[in-house]
């Protein structure tokens, strides 16, 4: 059966303040296939091909044809830009959304940093654009694509947080971990975040 939102706490659970924003985020280890969620956002390559990693694990769960063949009416898609698809086998999603994060080779650009950003901000203007309300995110580039994984927590806690305190149609986010070192380093961040918070 997969995890529903339901049973996943939010942040709110745990720190007491920013429930305007921390009761729409979660972070969440286990296999983001096996999330009852409205979309889960691929990190793909930009040919939309499928590849190793969460990229494969979400083509062998969707069916590796039927999701092919969804893909393949877009013309690749860039770095930092976002297409979205059925959930094609995966019954208990409705969209993926699929992101092309960006390749890191030694240290973090600013325009690195700001594709990564790009990455969130495109799959959540496209989620809301077809109507999900729950989101869940495997954490973009920082597997074989060599994003370092303390910048990209950092990074992408500041966005969604900002995100969050000026949106009102998102329900739910997902961080969804395969390492534990993306989760500790959500949880400090976020840790961060609330400390800055009173109400």
């Amino acid at each position: 059966m997969p995890a529903t939102l339901a049973e996943i706490p939010t942040l709110f659970h745990k720190f007491r303040v920013a429930k305007r924003v921390l009761d729409r985020v979660s972070i969440w280890d286990g296999d983001i296939t096996n999330l009852a969620v409205d979309a889960i956002v691929n990190a793909a390559n930009s040919r939309l091909a499928g590849g190793g990693g969460v990229d494969g694990a979400i083509h062998r769960a969707a069916g590796r044809n039927e999701l092919q063949a969804e893909c393949r009416k877009y013309n690749g898609c860039a770095v930092g830009d976002a297409v979205i698809t059925s959930g094609c086998n995966i019954n208990h999603i409705k969209k993926i959304v699929h992101t092309v994060g960006p390749q890191v080779y030694g240290s973090v650009t600013d325009e690195k940093r700001e594709n990564l950003i790009a990455c969130y901000r495109t799959s959540l203007d496209i989620a809301i654009e077809n109507g999900m309300k729950s989101v869940a995110f495997c954490c973009i580039s920082t597997g074989v694509y060599g994003y370092p994984n303390d910048d990209a927590a950092k990074t992408v806690t500041k966005f969604l947080t900002e995100f969050l305190e000026n949106d009102d149609q998102i329900e739910r986010i997902v961080l969804v971990t395969f390492l534990q070192v993306d989760n500790e380093l959500y949880n400090e961040y976020f840790s961060k975040y609330a400390a800055t918070k009173t109400d």
